[in-house]
């Protein structure tokens, strides 16, 4: 195990690994739940789509353990799966058996792009200061992840914005204000007790903090009446879902799927067009999640950037965590579940010490598990996950201290790479933000030399994908 996941090399240990991939899957595990909830509403079976969410989950997490050797975990994504749902099956008119195959296209689409080498491309054509702000971007996503799976937000309409006709007439209410709930129930106030129990933790240096106060915080829910325990041992229904996997297990590719994906003309460049911003926001989720985690706790350090650059195939560890993340896509299509990416919750396994494939390899093996005991990870609340991510998200904040916040031409496409992640709940619009603004400010310096090829042609993408998603939804 040292010499295969290279431990010391890494400044780790076994136990700080395992600690760090289950605190990962405690962070994460929602996903085989609210995944089945999603797409089942195109139709799919809820059984099939639960085993699909685990399969997938575990072959992308085990490439990143085995292949790879970073602490990073794949599952179907949020976001993907609701484009999923709401636009390519409602509001286009496609059956989920298509949007299978576009997804399966869309794994072969990243394949390509990271074998040739054109998301490292990416990657390096991105200047420090955008990656920084990437960085500390995802502290923000992530805290504000937490701080509404916590429940401590709620958002009501705002009286004073109004859309008003001539004459005062009031015609629509034209936004929501977010506000502090009020302390006065149990999963709110089971949330608080986490968060403050996790903060303590950190702050006394306690080892295994942020997966003892997952922990804590659930068994404190149990008098409290969040958690219910009476799931537990509950297995009815896994049968069930092998039977439904049957129906999903290679559906992209029958007649309801690839066959007629094609088949009529006048509907193919709204096909290539799906594909396309099914593909541009996986690529960019991954990137970001990459630099964001990676770049400041040493996973990805200067010999393997180094690596990269030179082209030297796939001995680098971003080129092989690379590589994990395009064929984990293409696999998930073919079981039956929409887009497979890497998860930012990594980054609580990785705040938790995680620095190698064995973190992976654990995470791994506790979605395995999952097929057999999903009740005893579902008895874990949101409440006792969400302060993971916020402590999480507050240390990935020390990034925005590399970005010289003094100079205006570096700040303003820091501020929307950074902080529009939040804004836009979209790791990927953020980093469009932040190219188009930095394009923007190089071209008004009259200093577009300086501009990467690529991030010219990346920014250019994304407009066009802003383009198509307004004329299709």
């Amino acid at each position: 195990m040292e010499n295969f996941f290279k431990l010391k090399e890494n400044g780790t240990r076994v136990s700080t690994e395992i600690v760090a991939g289950a605190t990962t899957f405690f962070a994460m595990s929602y996903i085989i739940f609210v995944n089945p909830s999603m797409l089942s509403q195109t139709g799919m079976p809820w059984g099939a789509v639960f085993l699909s969410t685990i399969v997938a989950s575990v072959v992308g997490t085990l490439v990143m353990a085995l292949f790879a050797n970073v602490p990073y975990a794949q599952a179907p994504g949020m976001g993907l799966n609701a484009f999923f749902t709401y636009t390519v099956v409602f509001g286009l008119g496609f059956t989920w058996q298509q949007a299978l195959a576009m997804v399966f296209i869309c794994g072969l689409v990243n394949i390509f792009i990271t074998v040739t080498k054109i998301r490292k491309s990416i990657i390096k054509a991105i200047p420090k200061s955008l990656q920084n702000a990437i960085g500390g971007g995802i502290g923000i996503f992530i805290a504000y992840i937490g701080v509404k799976s916590a429940g401590l937000l709620s958002f009501t309409s705002d009286p004073g914005r109004y859309i008003l006709l001539d004459g005062g007439t009031v015609i629509a209410d034209a936004g929501a204000v977010p506000s502090l709930v009020n302390f006065n129930s149990a999963p709110v106030l089971l949330a608080v007790i986490g968060l403050i129990l996790t903060i303590v933790l950190l702050v006394l240096k306690a080892k295994a903090a942020i997966l003892i106060g997952i922990v804590v915080t659930t068994l404190i829910g149990i008098p409290m009446g969040v958690v219910d325990v009476s799931q537990v041992g509950t297995t009815s229904g896994i049968g069930q879902s092998f039977a439904e996997l049957g129906t999903t297990f290679g559906a992209a590719f029958g007649k309801d799927g690839l066959l007629s994906l094609f088949s009529d003309p006048a509907k193919i460049p709204l096909v290539l067009m799906t594909i396309f911003a099914f593909s541009l926001s996986d690529t960019f989720d991954t990137i970001g999640t990459f630099i964001g985690t990676g770049r400041k706790s040493g996973i990805f350090s200067e010999e393997d950037e180094k690596a990269m650059e030179s082209g030297a195939g796939f001995k680098s560890k971003m080129d092989k965590a690379l590589f994990a993340d395009a064929t984990a896509t293409s696999i998930g299509a073919i079981f039956g579940t929409s887009n497979t990416t890497t998860y930012v919750e990594s980054a609580a396994g990785i705040a938790a010490g995680g620095r190698t494939g064995l973190t992976s390899l654990v995470t791994a093996l506790l979605f395995i598990a999952c097929i057999f005991i999903a009740p005893v990870a579902g008895i874990v609340p949101a409440q006792a996950t969400a302060p993971a991510l916020i402590v999480v998200g507050i240390m990935m904040l020390s990034a925005f201290a590399e970005i010289d916040w003094d100079n205006i031409e570096e700040a303003i496409p820091a501020f929307f790479a950074g902080i529009f992640m939040a804004f836009c709940y979209s790791i990927s619009y953020g980093i469009a933000t932040g190219f188009l603004f930095y394009i923007i400010v190089k071209f008004f310096k009259k200093e577009m030399k300086d501009v990467h090829p690529i991030l010219i042609g990346a920014t250019i993408l994304f407009v066009i994908n802003w383009i198509i998603l307004a004329k299709i939804s």
